[in-house]
């Protein structure tokens, strides 16, 4: 039924979660998957340009780096369930889009991704990035709770 799963990850538990059971699901249907980790895209002001350089990059080198920690524990859990797996950084600042676009030109037939599950006063502030992808994605969305 489905091919190519997109699992985005935050790194949180309940992401750790959804990648065991996208990793299983994935294999039961025998398809391949695209780890994903957002990371934003650092906005730094300062009056020092040389300063802010240095800690523009600092920073963008140790996000990275976490993502690719990230990313590391999905790879491993498909290897070990024998389902193809590639990982992919996307920089943004709007993680619902990244989600969305790079399930699109991965050519991912189903998005599988966790949802925090907040609600009220928090999640209407906070937004949730799930209840985006769903809005705006065509691609469907399987969502893990």
């Amino acid at each position: 039924m489905f091919k190519h799963i997109l699992i985005p990850t935050d790194g949180s538990d309940l992401s750790a979660k959804a990648i065991e059971k996208g990793i299983k699901f994935a294999s039961e249907m025998g398809a391949s998957v695209t780890g994903l980790n957002v990371v934003p895209n650092l906005h730094l002001i300062d009056y020092q340009l040389q300063i802010l350089e240095e800690t523009r990059e600092t920073l963008n080198e140790a996000t990275r780096s976490r993502a690719r920690g990230i990313l590391e524990v999905l790879a491993k859990a498909a290897k070990a369930a024998g389902v193809d797996c590639k990982t992919e950084i996307v920089v943004s600042d709007h993680a619902y889009k990244a989600i969305i676009d790079t399930a699109r030109k991965q050519g991912c037939d189903l998005i599988l991704m966790a949802s925090h599950g907040r609600s009220g006063v928090g999640g209407v502030l906070l937004g949730s990035e799930t209840h985006k992808v769903l809005t705006h994605s065509a691609i469907p969305v399987l969502v893990l709770r």
